[in-house]
């Protein structure tokens, strides 16, 4: 898993009770096996387990013409 502070990715996750969500995020930070991120959902900051993650994508950045 190679990502960049700063970028947008969207991410399959599941969390502690099994649930899988989707959601797209954007990294703050990356220490320990922990993503610092804003969930772009929900606007607030959350913390991932990288190992929590079952798939990730960068998202592509919309161009205006």
């Amino acid at each position: 898993m190679h990502m960049h502070i700063g970028q947008t990715i969207e991410i399959v996750y599941i969390d502690k009770a099994g649930k899988i969500t989707q959601r797209k995020i954007e990294v703050r930070g990356i220490r320990d096996g922990r993503i610092r991120a804003t969930c772009l959902t929900t606007g607030a900051p959350r913390v991932f387990l990288a190992a929590s993650i079952l798939a990730w994508q960068p998202v592509a950045e919309k161009r205006y013409a």
